[in-house]
């Protein structure tokens, strides 16, 4: 087995690395942000951090291909009042329609293989 060569292999720590800010239809949201870990899909699709200040709320949505996500901290309340935690394991279905809100503030892992459409 050969050696992994630098270029072959990219590390990030979620902990220190400075996060860009979410925009939704032009608009920056100073209370949300990711990290794009993929580059080979567009913003804000593939795998990315997303991070939500306390009291975020996220736009309307529905989603347009399955969305997998994992809470690593705080929690998320979706509009019909579920809570995720940490450790919770999420996959909504393609045409969900939602959107969450944290009181506490949230870090979660996400995957989605094509950008929501709003509502």
């Amino acid at each position: 087995m050969r050696k992994i060569e630098n270029a072959e292999r990219i590390v990030t720590n979620i902990r220190t690395t400075k996060f860009k800010p979410y925009v939704v239809d032009g608009k920056v949201l100073t209370d949300q942000s990711y990290l794009q870990l993929d580059d080979t899909f567009p913003e804000s699709a593939g795998f990315y951090i997303y991070r939500m200040e306390p009291g975020a709320s996220s736009q309307p949505h529905e989603h347009t291909c399955h969305e997998q996500f994992l809470m690593i901290e705080g929690e998320l309340i979706d509009n019909d009042g579920y809570v995720y935690k940490p450790g919770d394991f999420v996959l909504l279905k393609e045409g969900t329609q939602h959107n969450s809100h944290t009181k506490t503030g949230a870090t979660i892992a996400v995957f989605v293989r094509e950008i929501e459409r709003n509502l």
